[in-house]
Parts: C-alpha cells; structure tokens; sequence
C-alpha cells in the first residue's frame, strides 16, 4: 500500500488538503493494521462515522465505504470518532480521536496531525454501536396519495391503499395544526 499514493487520492477526491482529511486518513490506516481490513467491494468493511465532516472522504476513498452501498452509515454525535467493522473475521473498533493540545490552531492542524502516528491520535476501544445487517432490497410501490414511487420498508399499506410515509407524515402533521386552530 502506497501511503502517499492514498494520501493523493484523498486530497483529490475531497479537493483540499485539511487536517480533518488527515484525521480520516490516519484513522482508517489505523483501522486496517487493527482489523486487517481490505478494499471493500461491498459489505465486507463497515464504517459508522459519528460525524460528517471532512474525515469521512478519506474513509470512502481507502476503504470503498460508501452511503449507497450500506457499509458507511452515520451516528450524528459530533465526535470524532470512527466505528471500524470485518465482517470477514468478526473484528471491530472504534477510535476515538485524542484532544490535540490548545496551542495548535485550526489553521496549524494539518500540519500537526501530518506529523502524528495514528497511535498516538487515537483512543481504542470496542465498538459501542452493534454491526448493522447487511443492506437489504426493497420492492418498490406506488403511493396512491402523490403518486411517486418508494421502497417498500417507505410504504404503508392502509386499507388497499399505499401510501409514502411522508405523505402520512404531513397528513397527520397537518391534521394535528388544525386541530390547535380549534
């Protein structure tokens, strides 16, 4: 694995250099040597991010986790931290970036997590979140209500009638606003 090759490709893909391109960087060349993780042509890697921010493109690029293939999923807690899964040898991690020290800027931070090894950025602990099922196919319908086509895990079937979640979400939504102007 050519190091600085990966690094390019990164920086092409997300279109800058940036320390939190670094930290995605350096979190899944961590997660590889822990995991002994390969290029994911489809589930065989999983990744849950806990943010969505720059890091995230270095994990899609090295790994080939990707929101439509199911294996890179989102747990919104603004963290840095990074949930690595094999589904191959049933390993998993999660890494938790270490606070970097007061007197390095945001502007500084490249600079900085350049110079760092990924031991001594992360915290590594078990995997809190359990690995999600792989993803599943859905047939798709016609709502009956907007007339545009959804999954089936996004249809309800309400008499002989289907109907988009969403549309029963602002059916009861506007029901519920009515019924305060009573």
């Amino acid at each position: 694995m050519d190091k600085k090759l990966l690094w390019e490709r990164c920086v092409q893909f997300h279109g800058h250099e940036y320390g939190g391109l670094t930290i995605g960087y350096k979190a899944t060349l961590y997660a590889i040597d822990l995991l002994d993780l390969k290029f994911s042509s489809d589930e065989q890697v999983v990744c849950i991010c806990e943010n969505d921010a720059c890091e995230v493109d270095s994990i899609q690029v090295i790994l080939g986790c990707s929101i439509g293939k199911g294996n890179l999923l989102f747990h919104m807690t603004g963290k840095q931290a990074f949930s690595f899964y094999n589904r191959t040898n049933k390993k998993s991690v999660r890494l938790m970036l270490k606070k970097r020290p007061e007197s390095i800027t945001r502007e500084k931070s490249l600079e900085y997590y350049q110079s760092l090894e990924p031991q001594e950025m992360f915290d590594v602990m078990a995997a809190k979140i359990e690995l999600p099922e792989t993803a599943r196919m859905f047939d798709s319908y016609v709502c009956d209500c907007c007339g545009e086509t959804a999954g089936a895990n996004w249809i309800h079937l309400q008499g002989e009638k289907n109907y988009a979640l969403i549309v029963l979400k602002n059916t009861i939504a506007l029901m519920y606003n009515n019924l305060n102007f009573l």
